[in-house]
């Protein structure tokens, strides 16, 4: 077994949280796990792209080849498909919603959302809606983590507890909200497509 992960975003979203959550919960489970990070001008809003390689086995590099990603999963609906290309044809591209729009071109959003609609496997998640509904508004990238969920090897109650134990030192209430964000992406991501 083996999924490859390219993780995208802007800089502030969390998006080396995702992959820092992800990566401890497949090491609990037992599996190989290898990272890399783009940070660039992550600070000032830029792109920030993590590669996450886990496998049950040897993995040779810490690089996702192009076109081999198993899965993409974004917290910006752009920034997912400037890396599209790394998706392998049955792959799936998980991405937020809600665009960050920091650059003075930034395509129209039903123009993305439709492009992203014509791949053969998507979800498109309300993900600010749902870290307000889970009452913190800052747990974007875990309602991320549990829209994703489904398409990682690695269990539900695991990904749940490795969340609960990366947050319960801040505070029991930043836990149980990124547990309950987790929760609601996981359920959103439940429907084929757009939510």
């Amino acid at each position: 077994m083996k999924k490859d992960i390219i993780l995208a975003g802007v800089g502030g979203q969390g998006v080396l949280s995702i992959a820092a959550i992800i990566a401890q919960a497949a090491l609990l489970e037992g599996l190989s796990v290898r990272q890399s990070e783009v940070h660039g001008m992550a600070q000032r809003g830029g792109a920030v792209l993590a590669h996450l390689r886990i496998a049950d086995g040897t993995i040779p590099s810490d690089l996702v080849p192009q076109g081999g990603a198993d899965l993409i999963i974004s917290m910006e609906v752009l920034e997912s498909l400037r890396y599209a290309s790394w998706l392998a044809p049955a792959g799936a591209l998980v991405t937020a919603a809600e665009p960050i729009i920091n650059i003075p071109d930034y395509p129209e959003v039903q123009d993305i959302l439709k492009t992203i609609a014509a791949f053969p496997l998507y979800r498109i998640v309300e993900a600010a809606a749902l870290a307000k509904e889970a009452g913190l508004v800052k747990a974007v990238n875990m309602v991320m983590v549990g829209a994703a969920s489904s398409f990682l090897p690695i269990p539900e109650e695991t990904l749940e507890s490795t969340i609960s134990a990366q947050f319960a030192a801040k505070a029991p209430a930043a836990a149980e909200a990124n547990r309950l964000a987790f929760r609601l992406g996981r359920k959103a991501a439940s429907l084929p497509g757009a939510v």
